[in-house]
């Protein structure tokens, strides 16, 4: 992926319970800031998501759009664009790696191109809010799973 804008987290949980959460797509409208909606709508296999169609409201970008997942154990999923409206095209994965105090790191990698033009400096700063943005949350939503009785809340 060219242009790629990547950050990184440390989570305070194994990258089990990392990706199931990552898998866990009806709970993102709880936690991922901006998903108002998100289905699956392609099971996989092995119960994770093949295709999984969102409802996004993050100004300046409203979009629906559907993003087609490969899945590589606990250890990365990949992710891209099928078919949007505003979004043009979208690459990301994270990938765990587990670390020896027992955190996992979490990097997300995002390299998105939207129908309106924007510059390419603001368009990497957007992907850096969306990656930081994603990865708070991500890490709050498993840190509190993981606290709590293993449920999300």
């Amino acid at each position: 992926m060219a242009n790629q804008t990547t950050s990184d987290i440390a989570v305070s949980a194994s990258p089990a319970q990392v990706m199931s959460v990552i898998a866990d797509f009806g709970a993102y409208p709880e936690w991922a800031t901006g998903v108002r909606e998100c289905e699956v709508t392609v099971p996989g296999a092995d119960g994770r998501a093949e295709q999984v169609r969102f409802v996004l409201d993050a100004a300046p970008i409203r979009d629906e759009y559907t993003l087609t997942y490969t899945w590589s154990g606990n250890a990365s999923v990949t992710w891209a664009l099928a078919q949007g409206h505003m979004i043009k095209a979208m690459d990301g994965a994270y990938v765990l790696s587990e670390q020896p105090d027992g955190t996992t790191e979490v990097t997300y990698r995002l390299a998105v191109d939207v129908a309106i033009p924007l510059l390419g400096m603001l368009k990497r700063k957007a992907e850096k809010v969306i990656i930081d943005t994603a990865l708070k949350g991500l890490k709050k939503r498993v840190e509190a799973t993981e606290a709590g009785d293993g449920q999300a809340h």
